[in-house]
């Protein structure tokens, strides 16, 4: 059980993480809300209803999307795209999808490999793929719930102020969709920027995400 635990302690981790901030989001929240509804007159809400509110929805779901689009970006970025000393980059003369050789695709297949990169065809070139598609039909789909759950919560304020609600695709142009979008997507953009660069001077020994300390500044795609 020890070693169980410490294989897969990363996931465990962030996994824990990830449960109680979304507990504590959910109280949090919950308790504002109904600080709102009172100071504006209106009802309050117990915590279950809450739950499946249009506003608890479109502040989780506009997180989600926005952090799988982080990772799908830099997912695929990182194929063609280098920053030279940064371990966050490949090796500057890897640039591309690389060879079948390199990636252990089809003939180039070990023992160890996948039986999907071993076979070839349309079945290898999707799991050749299978990550990026897979954190973008994830992010596609939260962005959705995010615009359907955004348009209820923006159509229950105009109806508090006895304003006529708005369409979907209404909303899609309206600032509060694109408000609640680009408030995100612009810090996802700076913290994964920022990591690239960081980490070609600075060092955090013992961690994969940062090169040896004693590594030179122009050292690219080498890791810790």
């Amino acid at each position: 059980m020890r070693s169980a635990l410490r294989n897969h302690s990363l996931g465990l981790f962030f996994g824990l993480l990830f449960l109680l901030s979304l507990v504590g989001h959910a109280l949090a929240g919950w308790q504002e809300f109904n600080a709102v509804q009172t100071a504006e007159g209106f009802g309050t809400l117990s915590l279950g209803r809450y739950l499946v509110s249009s506003d608890f929805a479109v502040d989780v779901t506009e997180n989600w999307q926005s952090e799988y689009l982080q990772f799908l970006l830099y997912i695929t970025a990182t194929v063609w795209f280098l920053q030279r000393g940064s371990p966050e980059s490949k090796e500057l003369h890897k640039a591309g999808l690389e060879s079948d050789e390199d990636q252990k695709v089809g003939r180039h297949a070990d023992e160890r490999s996948p039986r999907w990169a071993a076979v070839g065809g349309f079945r290898t070139t999707l799991f050749s793929w299978s990550l990026t598609l897979t954190m973008g039909t994830i992010f596609l789909l939260s962005w959705l719930a995010q615009s359907v759950a955004g348009r209820v919560a923006y159509n229950e304020t105009r109806l508090e102020r006895f304003q006529d609600p708005v369409s979907w695709t209404s909303y899609l142009t309206n600032a509060d969709f694109w408000s609640r979008t680009l408030q995100n997507w612009q810090s996802e953009f700076l913290a994964v920027g920022s990591m690239a660069v960081l980490a070609i001077y600075l060092r955090q020994r013992g961690s994969p995400e940062s090169k040896p300390v004693g590594e030179a500044h122009d050292a690219t795609g080498i890791e810790g």
